[in-house]
């Protein structure tokens, strides 16, 4: 841990929280002297945890910026240069199956349509429901209605910490409402532990709700009680009762929750975290979609993290003509709802008219939030998707049959692409990569994948209709693909996901001759030990550099330089990393630089030190930094359990000017993130990585005490290391297969 006096700071290893994890990427695999030998332990004692981003206000009902609905949307600026077509800115559970065709309108009242409740009032109506209990089910004769213009379906996850958030996301829908044009139709899944807010002139409630949102009113269809969102059955009912009920030309089904790529959406807290996978949604969209008589959903959208990907996509387009999904983690604040009004204005809208004012409403809240700099959504035409799946499966098979002599290229490639999700613990990054970035370098790298590498350009190109991105993001081209870095991280599972052979198959013969580099080939420092290390001083920082044998420069993929403070029993506290790509060996010498400063958080009553892993995009003139922090509920300060935190913060690279941040919890049983929400009387510590003599790694807490989790109250600036420390430097290439050559050296701070 890190103690700040005025006389500078003390390092040393202790307090009550701690976890064993896996060391940085590109760290030295020992101690000093023995780079080759470090031994890791990972800690059992975790918390599951949920779903979309970061609370960042005292009390846990977040505020949202009120955006004007009324008039028409700004129009999305785009640019296209023949690829891409990129916008830059922007246990029971209740079977609901009907015993007779009725049909409700949350707006109908005492059989009077389009009379709308009072404000603020709730009215709860019962329907002619079968549910797994044996009491009979009362039936009430409901008017019919003709067909609307549009039908939403709204799936909303909110058994997990992402309650406030996505409660807040149902007050918004109210806004709106159900009109003459428009039907909003929600499954509402609250927990008991995170909010206890009303919404909709509903008091809190525990389990499931089917809710027809009305103009500042919700109508209870029917309460379900303790229900499994993670139930594909679940989510097959909702699908063909919402729609029975609310007939419309046109079907938008959005599931909002904690998301995270190939693995799904999900993970309902009172159902032992239940999740979604990629499969289930697929049959239970197709089932919900048969049973209602209906061909395919117009929308379907994620409002959760990261599920702009190949593998969602391909999977999920047979059941939905359009999707709406983000490549990166996703703030808390989500999707503004209020953009639904477009519906009620104009209620012959089409989808791509819908979509593009989705886009718009999340760029223009992110912008009010201060989020903007880091987001990412996408609007996917999914009736593309066969094109672009017969393009990957050629692309796939064509490295496949070449693996051996273009690996160097893909690793290279890799390391140099645009990544989502990533945390300096590779144990909890994401590994997903921009699909459309990864290709088009390989297709100019690898000329002889040239051909493949264009066709799977031109049906990206077909897919992505319209895209809003933040400075952080604005090489991300619509749609991201697994691929770790190393064998070590790859998901079994990921084998099993469906129509994905091609790619997986690709991803275990690279993995392949990654582990048969011959270890001549492996990197090398041209001289042996630390005597061809050059440390250089000046004004802005240190650089390390060493020259590296000519044989062994082919294969590296990346250089990372990482930074730490030895201390006095010769354990090393790390305070950071830098990576560069394998192109800056070209030369023949691998080059880091540190500019001798250190991110310090303070809460106003303590200051603590964090770890920072540092990606630069020199290009965007921005950086994106990842400190990973652990969260301390109040019923959890002695440091028993927490939730594993990874604060993203967006810095402009000349100034290092903050200009965004945002606080996401870590989800192990999704492998996801979500906003983290915080109790302010909670304790929330960064983690800084500690490597002890005999060469065993931990993540630890840089102090005892921690900060008070009032997230808008803790400042963020980076300071310049106290003179007289001793500092340890490491400067590590790593090759495509994972094998490393590190350079060291000791300086003391000036």
């Amino acid at each position: 841990m890190i103690h700040v006096s005025d006389g500078g700071f003390i390092i040393q290893i202790g307090g009550v929280m701690r976890r064993a994890g896996s060391p940085p990427v590109g760290l030295a695999t020992g101690p000093p002297g023995n780079p080759s030998n470090l031994m890791i332990a990972r800690g059992s004692s975790r918390l599951r945890i949920a779903r979309r981003g970061t609370a960042t206000h005292r009390d846990l009902h977040v505020p949202r910026a009120h955006r004007a609905v009324d008039g028409p949307a700004p129009a999305l600026t785009t640019t296209t240069h023949g690829e891409l077509e990129m916008t830059v800115h922007l246990g029971a559970r209740a079977t609901l199956a009907l015993l007779s065709a009725v049909a409700l309108v949350a707006s109908c009242h005492n059989g009077n349509d389009r009379a709308a409740p009072p404000a603020s009032t709730s009215t709860t109506t019962s329907i002619a429901l079968t549910t797994t209990s044996t009491t009979a089910a009362s039936t009430t004769t409901l008017p019919a209605v003709e067909a609307k213009s549009w039908t939403v379906l709204v799936y909303s996850i909110a058994d997990t910490d992402l309650e406030p958030f996505l409660i807040s996301d149902v007050g918004e829908m109210g806004a709106v409402g159900t009109t003459d044009a428009l039907n909003i139709f929600a499954l509402v899944d609250r927990s008991d532990s995170y909010s206890d807010e009303p919404v909709l002139g509903l008091p809190d409630w525990t389990g499931g709700k089917l809710l027809q949102v009305g103009q500042g009113t919700a109508t209870v269809v029917e309460d379900l009680g303790d229900v499994d969102t993670g139930d594909p059955a679940v989510l097959a009912d909702f699908i063909a009762t919402g729609i029975e009920l609310n007939p419309a030309q046109h079907y938008a089904l959005i599931i909002s929750d904690h998301g995270a790529s190939w693995p799904g959406v999900g993970d309902d807290g009172s159902a032992g975290g239940n999740v979604l996978t990629l499969a289930e949604m697929h049959s239970a969209i197709a089932d919900g979609l048969e049973r209602a008589g209906v061909a395919q959903l117009d929308l379907l959208g994620f409002d959760a993290c990261l599920m702009a990907t190949y593998e969602v996509a391909s999977e999920l387009a047979p059941v939905a003509r359009r999707m709406i999904a983000s490549q990166e983690l996703e703030p808390g604040h989500g999707w503004d709802y209020r953009s639904l009004a477009l519906l009620a204005e104009r209620p012959d809208t089409d989808v791509d008219e819908l979509g593009r004012e989705i886009l718009n409403g999340f760029r223009d809240q992110a912008k009010a939030e201060g989020t903007a700099d880091s987001i990412t959504l996408h609007l996917l035409d999914l009736t593309m998707m066969p094109a672009l799946d017969s393009a990957m499966a050629s692309f796939a098979t064509a490295i496949d049959e070449r693996v051996a002599a273009v690996a160097p290229v893909l690793g290279a490639t890799r390391a140099d692409t645009l990544e989502f999700g990533r945390s300096p613990d590779p144990v909890e990054s994401t590994h997903m990569a921009d699909l459309g970035q990864l290709v088009a370098a390989i297709g100019v790298e690898a000329l002889d994948l040239a051909p493949q590498a264009d066709q799977v350009t031109r049906a990206l190109n077909d897919v992505v209709l319209a895209s809003v991105k933040g400075r952080s993001t604005l090489g991300a081209t619509g749609l991201s693909i697994y691929f770790p870095e190393t064998e070590e991280f790859l998901s079994a599972e990921y084998a099993n996901v469906v129509d994905n052979s091609k790619w997986s198959e690709m991803l275990v013969g690279y993995y392949r001759v990654g582990s048969e580099i011959p270890a001549d080939s492996q990197p090398r420092f041209a001289t042996s030990g630390d005597e061809g290390t050059v440390v250089e001083l000046s004004d802005e920082g240190v650089t390390i550099s060493a020259a590296l044998d000519p044989a062994t420069v082919t294969n590296i993929a990346y250089t990372t330089v990482s930074y730490g403070v030895i201390l006095p029993d010769g354990s090393i506290t790390y305070l950071g990393d830098e990576r560069t790509t394998g192109s800056d060996t070209a030369d023949g010498t691998a080059t880091g630089f540190y500019d001798l400063t250190i991110l310090r958080m303070s809460d106003g009553l303590d200051e603590v030190e964090a770890y920072v892993s540092i990606v630069w995009d020199h290009e965007a003139g921005v950086a994106t930094i990842s400190v990973p922090m652990a969260y301390y509920s109040p019923e959890d300060v002695s440091g028993e359990t927490y939730q594993d935190v990874l604060l993203l913060i967006t810095v402009e690279t000349d100034t290092f000017k903050i200009i965004d941040e945002t606080y996401y919890a870590y989800n192990e049983t999704l492998g996801g993130y979500g906003e983290l929400s915080t109790d302010p009387t909670g304790i929330i510590v960064p983690e800084q990585y500690t490597r002890t003599p005999d060469g065993s790694g931990t993540w630890d807490a840089t102090s005892d005490i921690g900060l008070y989790a009032d997230l808008d109250d803790i400042e963020l600036t980076f300071v310049p290391l106290e003179s007289g420390l001793n500092l340890w430097l490491e400067l590590t290439v790593t090759d495509f297969g994972g094998n490393t050559a590190t350079a060291t050296a000791q300086i003391t701070t000036p």
